[in-house]
């Protein structure tokens, strides 16, 4: 059996930890936080494990997880080092999903694996999160031997691993923004322009809800090209000129370029001319 080490024992940290000692190929060696008493809590719900106090007292483990702020990942790397923590053929890793593997490069001095890997997953509840993970995405880059041992590990935890290409990482954080946040943020749009135009509150969540999960559900099993519907698609000039004529200003530049960017997505779906005449609408 294989052991895990925990530095930082967040919502992720403890969620990691446990599905590792359920699925029976993994041990929990030790845990360190920022306080003894959230270590202690952390290993009574991980149910494995010994709580230390200093990263100088962790024993040696296979794959050593720091599950720490992004801002706080290089120092604790560092520190690491300067505590000659760290053992030759270890894989030590973090799951950030903006930071890349690159943060602990200064632990390969030492002779360890570096590598990141991001579940594609909300951890708002831990005990939830353990019952739901089951299936969950999970971007891996870095050292390919770091990578190697993560797979392993990530298959072990019921995840999907996949790879991302070197350098990629901030492209993937990205997207999984657009994909996740400004879903949220676009429906608040909506939701104002629907309240503008004289929909009752209480009729929003149908209104709108129906009409993003078949749009959803269409772009998943269609593609985007296929499942691209609306006035842009048709070349219905007038009306996308309508709905600038009612949009707040401060809106118009978002509306502007998911327009240009839909005109793009239309691409032979359009005639040249109305091509021409949407992109000079919206760029006007």
């Amino acid at each position: 059996m294989q052991g895990l080490s925990i530095v930082g024992t967040g919502r992720v940290g403890r969620t990691l930890g446990r599905l590792a000692v359920a699925s029976g190929k993994w041990q929990v060696v030790d845990c360190l936080a920022g306080r003894h008493a959230s270590a202690l809590e952390a290993l009574a719900f991980i149910g494995q494990g010994r709580a230390v106090d200093e990263l100088k007292d962790l024993a040696a483990a296979d794959l050593l997880l720091l599950s720490v702020p992004d801002d706080a990942i290089a120092s604790v790397a560092q520190a690491l080092l300067d505590n000659d923590v760290v053992r030759p053929g270890c894989v030590v890793f973090h799951a950030s999903g903006a930071a890349e593997a690159e943060v602990l490069a200064p632990l390969r001095a030492a002779g360890a694996h570096v590598a990141s890997l991001h579940p594609a997953f909300s951890f708002a509840d831990p005990a939830r999160a353990v019952e739901q993970f089951a299936g969950t995405m999970c971007a891996l880059e870095g050292d390919a031997a770091a990578c190697v041992a993560l797979q392993d590990f990530a298959a072990a935890i019921g995840a999907r691993p996949f790879a991302l290409a070197p350098g990629g990482k901030a492209a993937y954080h990205a997207a999984l923004s657009v994909a996740s946040n400004y879903l949220v943020t676009l429906t608040d749009m909506a939701r104002q322009l629907a309240r503008q135009g004289g929909v009752d509150e209480q009729l929003l969540p149908a209104l709108l809800g129906s009409l993003m999960q078949g749009s959803l559900a269409n772009v998943l099993s269609m593609g985007p090209q296929a499942a691209l519907t609306g006035p842009i698609v048709r070349g219905d000039v007038a009306t996308v000129a309508r709905h600038l004529a009612v949009l707040p200003a401060n809106w118009q530049p978002a509306y502007r370029a998911l327009g240009e960017r839909t005109v793009a997505l239309a691409g032979e779906r359009l005639s040249a001319d109305a091509q021409q005449r949407l992109l000079a609408l919206l760029q006007g």
